[in-house]
């Protein structure tokens, strides 16, 4: 386990997409519940949705991490 190595530790274009996608969308859906507007929290809870949604379309176009050549 400690000989293993690590190219990547995830860093790909379709995680970040997820990671942005993500922080926005939390941060519409605190803003939401601290503002008492419901319409913005259901907004970040879309954007939430959408970006997992983008972030495997990305991984299955290739974007992703690789799958290990050895099993």
């Amino acid at each position: 386990m400690a000989n293993e190595h690590h190219d990547d530790h995830g860093s790909t274009p379709a995680a970040w997409t997820v990671v942005i996608f993500t922080v926005i969308a939390f941060i519409l859906g605190t803003l939401g519940v601290m503002l008492a507007n419901w319409i913005m929290f259901w907004v970040g809870v879309g954007v939430l949705i959408l970006g997992a949604v983008i972030g495997k379309v990305m991984a299955m176009a290739g974007l992703g991490k690789k799958s290990p050549a050895h099993a």
